[in-house]
């Protein structure tokens, strides 16, 4: 069970020549936990997933095991998602014998699969981690919406506990009403959260939290419990979603990590090419 209610979305680090930097994201990850985070998603959803190949995803899952103060007090989430569903299960078998609390599973961009075959997909790389799953549902990025008959059909696997990206107001509450067990409704960022909580969403996968982590928290924990949010807290979010949400949020972010010192590096092209 993945029992924290936020859990930040780390970018990846990255050398000049594009390589990838283990030991720089780690390093992120580091003074995250130092600030009280208590989980972060790895490999995830901030736009550089399927720039990694399989053995870079692994060369993660490895440098991540190595740091035991880490992987023993944090949950860590890792993204499992590839445009080959051969690659997903290696992935998926990996994680299994790894300490890794939990996946995000994503649909493969453009193929656009079934319904049904992506059920299949979905069962298969359950089956092979055998890991507490967040399902992702993200059609801007994968031109693939899984449908709330397809999640409601999936909710009766155990593993399922959540899924982030449902949809819009009425498709989570038709989901609500079909499922027969409990399901978390994550929402993906910050943006527009003050109405997604109120459609039912009841967990974060934070964007901005890489820049003020207490701070992202608090606000969220606040607005799940109905508590009025101070001027003073309401101005210092409004001024962190300014930092990261206005231009590309990726870019912001790693500008901010490479100025406190960590070796975030650039993204990879097209990313950043303005």
């Amino acid at each position: 069970m993945l029992t924290e209610k936020i859990h930040i979305a780390v970018p990846t680090a990255f050398f000049d020549d594009e390589s990838i930097n283990v030991q720089g994201t780690i390093t992120h990850i580091k003074d995250l936990y130092k600030q009280g985070v208590k989980s972060v998603l790895v490999s995830g959803t901030t736009g550089e997933q399927h720039s990694l190949n399989l053995q870079e995803k692994i060369e993660l899952i490895n440098g991540i095991e190595l740091e035991e103060e880490l992987i023993s007090n944090m949950e860590v989430i890792f993204g499992v998602a590839s445009i080959r569903q051969k690659e997903a299960e290696e992935l998926a078998e990996k994680i299994r014998h790894s300490k890794i609390s939990g996946i995000m599973l994503g649909y493969p961009p453009y193929v656009i699969p079934t319904q049904q075959e992506a059920i299949v997909y979905t069962e298969r790389i359950i089956h092979l981690s055998n890991k507490p799953t967040i399902l992702y549902n993200n059609p801007k990025r994968t031109g693939f919406d899984l449908s709330e008959k397809s999640i409601i059909q999936l909710s009766t696997n155990d593993l399922v506990v959540g899924i982030k990206d449902a949809g819009n107001k009425e498709k989570v509450e038709r989901i609500k009403k079909g499922m027969n067990n409990v399901l978390y409704f994550y929402a993906g960022g910050e943006l527009n959260l003050e109405e997604k909580v109120l459609h039912g969403y009841d967990r974060l996968s934070s964007i901005a939290g890489n820049v003020l982590p207490a701070e992202i928290s608090q606000w969220f924990q606040k607005m799940l419990m109905k508590q009025v949010v101070s001027k003073q807290e309401s101005k210092k979010i409004e001024n962190v979603m300014e930092q990261v949400y206005q231009g590309n949020a990726i870019l912001n972010l790693k500008k901010h990590i490479n100025n406190k010192g960590i070796q975030m590096g650039d993204c990879r092209n097209p990313i950043g090419n303005i």
